[in-house]
């Protein structure tokens, strides 16, 4: 009876996912069919964490946060949680033997969310470590299905895509961030003064760690490049457009995507993937 209850929770992870992200859900529809459901359920999982930390403003978030961090590895222990999301995750890192110190490393960035705070260069790369990095590193366990040599050749370049992402992320949301969370992500930037030079520098580093991720990418399984590489696309054109408008303009609104581009690029993209220009 309980293959009907991880029916149903698989299903709240990839509705997480498409009510939350088109892009990531548009990259995972193009994921071979026996890995969507292990990614869905990471993203749902990673999802959650990030909700309570970024959107629960009435209520006590740390605790929710600590009763949730406490939840997942007892149903990791378990192997079933009550929760549809933590259940089909429990199954997931159960099934591909995710390390727990990568889920560790990702609730302390979490946590680190908690508190307003302007980031130095430490906390700032521990803090892209923990979102970002050891979530490309969840789904690559995933991605080379437990081979641990695959794993090792890619973990760099998983870690550069996880970080090129967050790092986009912030810029997109930096006055969010910074007005309403009280965060200031990037370190030695005081945000009262952006400049155009500031932005310059932080796209410098995105730019390079685009180009070794694509490296990455190359390499990876046929079951999952395709997917990976349509997430990968949409980054780089939202990165693009975030580049293309000045520090003032980054500050004031927020740069995206339309959902008939992402369409439009996905289209693009799969051409060129067909034509094996990857």
């Amino acid at each position: 009876m309980k293959a009907r209850f991880d029916t149903l929770s698989a299903r709240c992870s990839r509705e997480t996912t498409r009510l939350y992200s088109t892009s990531f859900s548009l990259g995972i529809y193009f994921l071979g069919r026996e890995i969507r459901g292990p990614i869905y359920a990471i993203y749902g999982f990673v999802r959650l964490a990030d909700e309570i930390v970024d959107s629960f403003h009435d209520y006590d978030k740390p605790s929710l946060l600590a009763e949730f961090r406490e939840d997942c590895f007892r149903a990791i222990d378990r192997g079933i949680s009550v929760n549809p999301v933590l259940n089909s995750f429990q199954q997931v890192v159960n099934e591909f033997g995710i390390r727990h110190e990568l889920i560790e490393q990702f609730l302390k960035s979490m946590e680190m969310d908690l508190a307003a705070q302007i980031y130095t260069t430490e906390n700032y790369e521990e803090y892209i470590l923990g979102s970002a990095q050891v979530v490309g590193l969840m789904c690559l366990q995933v991605f080379t299905a437990g081979d641990p040599i695959a794993f090792e050749r890619l973990r760099g370049p998983a870690m550069k895509l996880g970080s090129a992402f967050q790092k986009v992320n912030f810029l997109r949301d930096i006055n969010a961030d910074h007005l309403d969370l009280g965060r200031t992500y990037f370190p030695g930037v005081d945000l009262s003064v952006f400049s155009d030079a500031d932005k310059k520098t932080i796209e410098r580093d995105i730019h390079l760690e685009f180009i070794e991720a694509l490296q990455g990418i190359r390499q990876l399984p046929r079951c999952c490049r395709k997917g990976v590489y349509l997430a990968y696309v949409y980054y780089r054109q939202l990165f693009r457009k975030i580049a293309r408008v000045p520090a003032e303009k980054v500050l004031s609104e927020r740069v995206r995507v339309s959902n008939g581009q992402k369409f439009w690029l996905m289209a693009d993209s799969l051409v060129r993937y067909k034509l094996n220009v990857l």
